[in-house]
């Protein structure tokens, strides 16, 4: 029964709680027991909450939760209680959701693959000798694995969406401004945007219709909260016009992923989309512009971190950490400035004309989320530029600010794909209504790893 029970998505949950099928207290018990067994094997909780007593949700541990330890996956931060909770929090808790546990990470969210956390290691659930992908491993990990109804992430260049997909779970970036990121530690602040990590495409709607909108602490927040329009989703994708990137099939792409994503856009055409070639011919400066500004960014929000506040020690920073402010403090030093950081900041005004162009065109552009499946542990932590390449595909849409979709589409070498769908700014509703149908006429989100229990 208990397995039955941590099965369930969020909107089947909600369901069996108003019907009475089980109570709060038995939905706690089996994804306690469940966590018990299989958190030892997989390491995505940095702590767990066994009073939960409300719809067991796992948080980031970037995300700040009132009298629970936040240490953003760093041993500076190993006794930090923050006194307050972050704005979405207290939207999940007005909803009846109830934190389960705080979530593994990469530290201070720096990271593509769950290897950099202090607290260990994230392991995948399809394989446990493969990353889960990162920042925010844990995260997708224990919504693969169960271990939660969903979770809550960040995305700065791809850590929702790119986990997501090499845990074949669904993630969703919100347009920047759409969620608070009140009580999120700062990473890359013009970048930095809270969403879910779901089961299925209707979770990730249902959880943005309640953390979204403004709380008077986040200047770049919206007025409107996400409402989904009470429109009955079609069957079918008809009238749909689906971008498809030249630039996003080229060198670098694994040729199984590519079988996937080109099947998967097949499909789209199958359910009556029209496939269109687009071009966004600055696609190739986006990794390079991102780690100049995000890194930059860095090295000013960290500057909080000076050995005085927080009772820190600059040497426990991690090795990934230390690198990406050593980058960002020399972009923005004097005689270097306009060289790095000024063009960076002016490439990234390209990438998003890129995107407003091809949106004349089309409704939405699909592609791949990563350009592999999850490699083994260690096989690219000594090789910092290889492992940054892996968020080619999900940085643009950080860098323009608009909203993107991970959904899972096909398996290669036996480990989850996902589908990237991105939408224009605020626009979340067309694509969850496409990743919607795509993922109800086909069977993908209802494969599950075995973890043998």
């Amino acid at each position: 029964m208990n397995n039955d029970i941590t099965n369930l998505s969020l909107i089947e949950t909600l369901k069996s709680l108003e019907e009475k099928k089980f109570s709060k207290e038995e939905l706690n018990k089996a994804y306690l027991e469940r966590i018990k067994e299989l958190n030892p094997k997989l390491n995505a909780y940095i702590k767990v909450i066994d009073e939960a007593s409300e719809v067991p949700v796992a948080i980031k541990d970037i995300i700040c939760t009132q009298n629970i330890e936040t240490t953003a996956g760093s041993k500076i931060l190993s006794n930090f209680l923050p006194q307050y909770n972050a704005t979405v929090v207290d939207k999940l808790v007005s909803k009846g959701m109830g934190i389960i546990g705080k979530a593994n990470m990469d530290e201070f969210a720096m990271g593509s693959s769950g290897e950099n956390s202090a607290y260990g290691v994230t392991n995948n659930p399809w394989d446990l000798n493969k990353v889960p992908g990162g920042s925010s491993s844990g995260s997708a990990a224990a919504v693969a694995a169960d271990l939660c109804v969903f979770a809550l992430a960040t995305d700065t260049g791809g850590s929702i969406r790119q986990p997501a997909s090499l845990c074949g779970v669904v993630g969703l970036k919100p347009s920047y401004g759409r969620v608070s990121r009140y009580g999120a530690m700062a990473m890359a602040s013009s970048l930095d945007q809270i969403g879910p990590i779901t089961k299925t495409v209707a979770d990730a709607r249902k959880v943005l219709e309640w953390i979204s909108g403004p709380d008077g602490f986040d200047s770049n927040c919206i007025e409107d909260g996400f409402k989904s329009k009470d429109l009955k989703l079609k069957n079918d994708l008809n009238g749909l016009k689906v971008g498809v990137p030249k630039e996003y099939f080229g060198k670098g792409l694994d040729s199984g992923v590519e079988k996937v994503i080109k099947e998967a856009i097949s499909k789209l055409e199958e359910l009556g989309a029209e496939i269109i070639e687009i071009s966004l011919p600055h696609t190739e400066y986006a990794v390079a512009a991102y780690y100049v500004l995000m890194a930059s960014e860095v090295s000013s929000n960290f500057a909080r971190f000076d050995g005085i506040r927080f009772g820190t020690k600059r040497e426990d920073f991690g090795e990934e950490v230390k690198r990406r402010i050593m980058l960002g403090t020399f972009a923005l030093s004097t005689g270097y400035y306009d060289d790095y950081f000024a063009k960076a900041a002016k490439v990234r005004n390209l990438i998003k004309l890129d995107f407003e162009k091809a949106y004349d065109e089309c409704d939405v552009i699909v592609g791949p989320v990563s350009p592999t499946v999850a490699w083994n542990i260690g096989e690219k932590i000594n090789d910092p530029l290889t492992m940054y390449l892996s968020d080619i595909y999900t940085i643009p849409a950080n860098l323009a600010g608009i909203p993107g979709l991970s959904v899972p589409c096909g398996f290669s070498e036996g480990l989850p794909v996902g589908l990237q769908i991105l939408g224009k700014y605020m626009d979340e509703e067309t694509i969850l209504n496409v990743g919607e149908v795509y993922e109800q006429n086909t069977e993908w989100h209802n494969k599950k790893p075995d973890l043998g229990i």
